[in-house]
């Protein structure tokens, strides 16, 4: 286990105060700035830049200090698509690298060096954005007619219990719909999301709809085409956006494509998959038959999915859809198969179309471990970030002895220390360009997790993980449902259906207080630039309680968060005289103490 960390150290990342928020071009040079603590004993600290995949050093100079920190600055050629760099810091008996999971007196691989690159982030609606997830079946029914079931379906009351394991979890059919959306974005605005989310809504024969049987048009199930477009001009008439979920990697087995591929093997369509001598006769999505996998070396393949206005990316950004981006799923499996591997050309292809139709869509990669490889070449914006912040959360917020399963795991979740947690975080962060962090999907749970409150336990530990969700870089995420405390122990038995009843007159389904807090929440983030834009710093780093800093070049804010009461700590004097909380309640005093109990959320601006 990593050691207890307090108290502040040579710090650089990639937000406004160390780095100008402008993406730069190849030539540029760019000043990149490291602040020391006054106590530090550097006689000199040196940029270390990678260059045509040689290091190479040039001096920093010192630019400005006072009795708290000094500050230096040094030049950095924009030589390759993506620079890598990190600081060498001269101290008398010897030297510490300062890169991105912090300082070392020992030489380092690359691996975790700061980046910049040329790539366009993230489009800046995406600074302020809180996303709200849906799983169309189970979030509403609008009462609208759309004819007999199919034969696959398993029809489910809206009470019913979502089936976890076995026989019927892909079959059982709730009924919701995009009409029964629309008729609840009051609740999104109440809560205070501004983006919404759908899992896919193409024809299937499951009812997670992973497995298309077609991308032409809406799943008639869920209203058809003409609900997609109503609801998608509700979203936007309320300054809402919408982003929709494609499977680029497999249709499913019912697919017009992948039938037609069958019926003759001349055809073009039979092109577009992998055949094999085994049984099922074809590859399948982790040997799942009932899920085709797209063969990218298909000359028109690419055409038909995500090349250009008349492809399926580019037909739904279109009117009267206009969706506002996409989630890929399961993109860093998309083109990769044996020696074939065509990811980033379909990532960069899909963004390309994206820029044409619509420069501010988002496009979002599905990547359920390490992404580092696949982000900093300029095909997806973000990854959902389940190997950067949503295991390691869990791994110190989950409850002894929980229920929840650990996405997909043979092993129950762990229980660490904050210093195992914040460790993780920074090895998986430390690979990808702060541009990419500051925008990556943060999630405490999805529709392919187990939920949230099951994993935690209680009221007040999910208030702890939902203040570390919204005070940490990147975009929220959350999954319908846990801002009412709903449970579940893995993915298919989280996909809850909404208790309306219950969260309009209450009930035991239905935690009104924890909607609360995460109103609040929201809330305080849209209050604060610092939360939303600011660099980290992390101060206090125990096995209960961690804290860190959020900052911009106007605002410094403050966030503790303790599983359990600890011991405390005494914040130092270079971060201010006063403080004014922000959420949470407690009082720091004029000495700057952190409260020791727990577990708590609290949140103050320094001055």
């Amino acid at each position: 286990m990593s050691a207890p960390h307090r108290g502040l150290g040579p710090h650089h990342d990639g937000s406004e105060l160390y780095v100008p928020r402008a993406t730069p071009r190849l030539g540029d040079v760019v000043p990149v700035r490291v602040r020391v603590p006054a106590d530090n004993p550097e006689t000199a600290v040196w940029l270390r830049a990678v260059r045509d995949g040689e290091p190479r050093l040039s001096p920093a100079r010192l630019e400005s200090s006072d009795q708290h920190e000094r500050w230096y600055v040094a030049e950095l050629p924009v030589h390759n698509p993506v620079t890598s760099y990190r600081f060498l810091l001269d101290e008398p008996g010897g030297y510490r690298w300062l890169n991105g999971r912090g300082v070392f007196a020992r030489d380092v691989p690359d691996a975790a060096d700061f980046r910049i690159t040329v790539h366009e982030p993230a489009p800046a609606w995406m600074d302020d954005a809180v996303v709200y997830q849906v799983f169309p079946d189970r979030f509403a029914r609008s009462g609208d007619d759309h004819g007999p079931l199919p034969d696959w379906a398993l029809p489910a009351q809206w009470s019913d219990e979502s089936i976890a394991a076995g026989p019927g979890v892909a079959q059982q059919l709730f009924g919701g719909d995009l009409g029964g959306i629309e008729q609840h974005l009051d609740h999104l605005e109440r809560l205070g999301v501004d983006t919404l989310y759908l899992t896919p809504i193409f024809p299937a024969r499951s009812n997670h709809r992973y497995d298309a049987s077609t991308f032409d048009h809406v799943d008639p199930l869920l209203g058809g085409d003409a609900a997609l477009a109503s609801l998608a001009t509700a979203v936007h008439r309320k300054g809402l956006r919408i982003l929709g979920d494609f499977t680029t990697n497999h249709t499913g087995a019912g697919h017009e494509w992948f039938r037609r591929a069958q019926e003759d093997p001349a055809s073009e369509e039979a092109g577009f998959y992998y055949w094999t001598d085994r049984e099922p006769g074809y590859v399948g999505w982790l040997e799942h038959a009932s899920l085709p996998k797209l063969n990218y070396n298909a000359p028109h393949l690419v055409d038909r999915m995500v090349r250009g206005a008349d492809s399926v990316i580019g037909r739904w950004l279109a009117p009267p859809y206009r969706l506002d981006g996409w989630r890929i799923d399961v993109a860093n499996m998309t083109g990769r198969y044996a020696a074939d591997d065509f990811t980033h050309e379909i990532a960069r292809e899909i963004r390309a179309t994206m820029s044409e139709l619509n420069p501010d869509a988002v496009l979002v990669s599905e990547h359920f471990h390490d992404a580092a490889g696949d982000l900093a070449v300029g095909g997806w914006h973000v990854n959902m970030n389940y190997s950067a912040f949503t295991r390691p959360a869990w791994t110190w917020l989950a409850t002894e002895g929980t229920a929840a399963s650990f996405m997909g795991l043979p092993v129950p979740v762990p229980r660490h220390g904050g210093p195992s947690m914040v460790a993780t975080m920074r090895d998986f962060d430390a690979t990808v360009p702060w541009a990419v962090t500051r925008h990556q999907w943060n999630m405490l749970g999805s529709h392919d997790t187990a939920r949230l409150r099951t994993v935690v336990g209680t009221r007040e530990m999910q208030e702890v993980a939902a203040a570390l969700l919204f005070t940490y870089p990147g975009t929220p995420v959350l999954f319908a449902g846990d801002e009412g405390g709903v449970t579940g122990t893995n993915g298919e038995h989280a996909r809850v259906p909404m208790p309306w009843e219950q969260v309009e007159h209450g009930g035991p389904g239905w935690d009104a207080a924890t909607f609360e807090t995460y109103r609040a929440l929201i809330a305080l983030r849209r209050s604060s630039r610092a939360l939303r834009d600011g660099g980290l710093r992390w101060v206090v780093v125990e096995d209960d309680a961690v804290a860190y800093l959020r900052e911009t070049a106007d605002e410094r804010v403050l966030v503790l968060l303790a599983r359990a009461p600890w011991s405390g700590a005494a914040l130092p004097s270079s971060l201010g005289t006063v403080a004014s909380n922000l959420y949470g309640g407690a009082d720091l005093g004029e000495d700057l103490v952190l409260p020791a109990s727990g577990p708590t959320a609290q949140v103050w601006r320094l001055s």
